[in-house]
């Protein structure tokens, strides 16, 4: 997405009642905020928004956060959930690599990785979301049953993701790379890139991960 900066972006995001304040706070004890013990699943990068506005509402058993760290890409989310009057969508305005620290180990039984920044030179490679030391986080705060949801157009990434999930103690359950041609485009919920891409003809690389065993890698 490119990035138009905006000078009250911050004041806007910050004051927005769907953003979490100080949701350290609430690590192992989110229950407390949406009111009930229904399963948590993350969006990693929200994109517009469009996913999580229409999710929330299709699965209201489930309590949806977004997690975005630029604060314009962010607001465009906002924007699209006031269009819904999900109780049950809130927001975080953080970095990834804090995960772990608003998370209670086994808190998430979800996460969604769609259409992630590929980071295609080799001297980046620590920066793409499924780099093993991100998996680290993730496993941290995975219920033992808990899900790890990809997708993305860049079969590189795919690539990536794939030899680093099974590296890192991850067991791919499902994996295709032309969902809209397999089983799996059942249920699913298209992002904004999502239906451009489809709508060029671009096939899109899908994976479902589950961790398995020990995850004290040497890596």
């Amino acid at each position: 997405m490119r990035i138009r900066r905006k000078p009250h972006a911050k004041q806007m995001v910050q004051e927005h009642p769907r953003v979490v304040k100080e949701p350290e706070q609430l690590r192992g004890k989110w229950h407390t905020l949406f009111g009930n013990d229904r399963p948590i699943h993350l969006e990693l990068g929200t994109g517009k928004g469009q996913f999580l506005s229409r999710v929330c509402q299709d699965r209201p058993a489930v309590n949806w956060i977004g997690v975005e760290r630029i604060e314009e890409v962010l607001l465009h989310a906002l924007k699209k959930a006031e269009e819904t009057p999900c109780a049950n969508l809130r927001f975080l305005w953080m970095d990834v690599n804090r995960l772990d620290e608003i998370f209670a180990e086994g808190e998430v039984e979800r996460i969604h990785l769609h259409f992630s920044d590929p980071w295609p030179k080799k001297r980046h490679a620590r920066r793409r979301l499924t780099h093993h030391t991100f998996l680290h986080r993730y496993k941290k705060v995975l219920e033992p049953q808990g899900e790890i949801l990809l997708k993305t157009d860049n079969s590189s990434l795919f690539d990536f993701s794939l030899e680093e999930l099974e590296a890192t103690g991850f067991t791919i359950v499902e994996s295709t790379r032309d969902l809209y041609h397999s089983p799996y485009v059942r249920g699913n919920i298209p992002t904004e890139y999502e239906q451009k891409f489809t709508a060029r003809g671009v096939p899109i690389h899908y994976l479902l991960a589950k961790p398995t065993g020990d995850f004290s890698s040497t890596r």
